[in-house]
């Protein structure tokens, strides 16, 4: 199971083993307020810079604004995790003024350090970069004062063109303090920021649902991840670094200096050597190189491919100490708004009434609804499905369509794995939508209570008919039997399974295991996950 959805498990068993109850919403606010750490001196507002002439992307989007007017955006979709770290590296290594980086999480491992490497050499050239991370990130730490990514934080920091962020940090950064808080002020700590977005000189953002590590770039021999990123270049980018700005001037949002983690001349001597002489020996980056890299003519073959169109970028937002959830009803009103058809991919979808009553709208006025998410066998986090299981009959019942992805779906060569790494299985992370084949949603967003009322998300509205067909195609080939099952209500009423190999009664499942954590994750409020 992922850091990210393990901790939200731990932060949920620990509230529910103590009282604490849910967090309570009112029109849309969170209302936990901000953390209160110790008193210091917050740094003035800062905004992203503006793109420039001479940017790496400049052209580019020059080449956008005299074809398609100033509104327009070129985009291209990212499917495989091989391309989901290319594209990255691509995009940091072309900055020549900023790179804004906001994420959920950003494990240590392979693809998180060779990130950070190359962040560094940017930095090194003078780019200013901008670093905003939840500080769940930092949560799994051994029983010492000081957690590793803490120092890690610390280092990079202290890099003259680099400053680093956490949101809603804990008070006290060692275990033991830290669990108390989050039984303590629960409702805060519960709190956290979901959003994954790249954003390199104002002109280019990679958005989508992948966090910073192995499993989201396909590197991890145990599990992989299948997963949905959109690179945009052109107004898309400033959209994004409206919200990025909102984050990081918020006083959710505290400087990493500011904590006061302890970091000594050696370790801050000997970092880029540790970090250099790790990812130098780890296989699994055998097809990255080390070393920044020209990128020019992977972007002059863009304009040949890319899809055109308008976007607009959505975020829940801090203001004013609270939380403004506003990614729910932009949802729900996404997908209430189709004439003919409906595609969603989404990975953890735990439905409601409200959502029940959309899908029999749909259904009355004749829209093709299909959705795609998890089956048990896939899932990395059974808790969701405990709670999904029992929407699969209804959802088929209000006329949609239900595909569950397979673990050992045939597109994990192609779209999961990135050679030489070959995992024992996959399972489903994207969170799309196409609507009516003329606009796309690409976004953090899950469709569960966590998502709705409890993460910041944030997601993407494209107006294009080319990138809808191609999300179409993508999402149609993960439908195929050789990839999900197809759920489905047989002549009795009851549920099927059937992939291009058998049909079955009782849903998949990898092992019985799993089986054991579905039926324990039921005693346990679905509005934890």
């Amino acid at each position: 199971m992922p850091l990210a959805r393990f901790n939200a498990i731990v932060l949920a068993l620990t509230s529910f083993l103590s009282a604490c109850g849910t967090v309570a919403v009112v029109t849309g606010v969170i209302s936990s307020t901000k953390p209160e750490t110790e008193p210091y001196v917050r740094p003035a507002p800062e905004y992203a810079m503006p793109a420039g002439p001479n940017g790496a992307f400049a052209g580019l989007e020059s080449e956008i604004r005299t074809a398609h007017g100033p509104e327009a955006s070129g985009f291209e979709l990212i499917d495989s995790n091989e391309d989901g770290l290319r594209w990255r590296l691509a995009l940091i290594d072309s900055a020549r003024q900023s790179i804004d980086l906001q994420y959920y999480l950003w494990y240590g491992d392979a693809a998180g350090r060779l990130l950070v490497k190359r962040l560094l050499d940017a930095a090194d050239r003078g780019v200013k970069v901008r670093v905003l991370v939840d500080d769940l990130n930092t949560a799994i730490q051994t029983a010492t004062s000081v957690s590793l990514r803490d120092k890690v934080a610390a280092w990079m920091d202290k890099h003259s063109n680099v400053q680093v962020r956490v949101f809603n940090p804990w008070k006290k950064r060692d275990l033991v303090a830290r669990v108390s808080e989050s039984i303590y002020e629960m409702k805060r700590v519960n709190q956290r920021m979901h959003n994954k977005a790249l954003i390199v000189d104002n002109q280019a953002v990679i958005l989508g649902g992948r966090n910073l590590g192995d499993e989201y770039m396909g590197l991890h021999s145990e599990f992989n991840f299948h997963d949905l990123d959109v690179l945009g270049i052109g107004p898309v980018a400033r959209q994004t670094s409206a919200i990025f700005d909102s984050f990081w001037n918020s006083e959710w949002s505290m400087p990493v200096w500011a904590l006061k983690i302890p970091i000594t001349p050696d370790e801050q001597a000997g970092g880029r050597e540790k970090l250099l002489k790790y990812i130098t020996n780890v296989k699994s980056l055998d097809r990255f190189p080390l070393p920044p890299q020209s990128w020019s003519a992977v972007f002059a073959a863009l304009p040949g491919r890319w899809h055109i169109g308008t976007s607009k970028v959505y975020s829940d937002l801090p203001t004013n100490g609270t939380i403004h959830q506003l990614m729910i009803e932009k949802t729900l009103e996404l997908i209430a708004s189709p004439q003919r058809e409906l595609l969603i991919v989404n990975a953890y979808i735990i439905p409601t009434e409200r959502g029940m009553k959309t899908l029999r709208t749909l259904k009355d006025r004749g829209v093709s609804t299909r959705i795609l998410t998890n089956s048990l066998a896939s899932q990395d986090v059974p808790a969701v499905n405990s709670h999904y299981k029992a929407w699969r009959k209804p959802i088929l019942e209000a006329g949609a369509e239900l595909y569950e992805m397979r673990h050992d779906a045939a597109i994990q060569s192609l779209v999961s794995d990135t050679l030489p790494t070959h995992a024992k299985f996959m399972g489903l992370h994207s969170k799309g939508m196409v609507i009516d084949r003329g606009e796309v949603f690409i976004g953090s967003m899950n469709l569960d209570p966590r998502s709705a009322l409890i993460n910041t998300e944030m997601g993407v509205v494209i107006k294009s008919p080319g990138l809808a067909e191609a999300l179409t195609k993508l999402i149609e080939r993960d439908m195929q039997p050789a990839n999900s099952w197809r759920v489905e209500l047989n002549g009795d009423g009851e549920l099927r399974w059937v992939n291009d190999k058998e049909t079955v009664t009782r849903q998949p499942a990898r092992n019985w295991w799993q089986r054991v954590e579905d039926v324990f994750f039921q005693v346990f409020p679905k509005e934890y996950y």
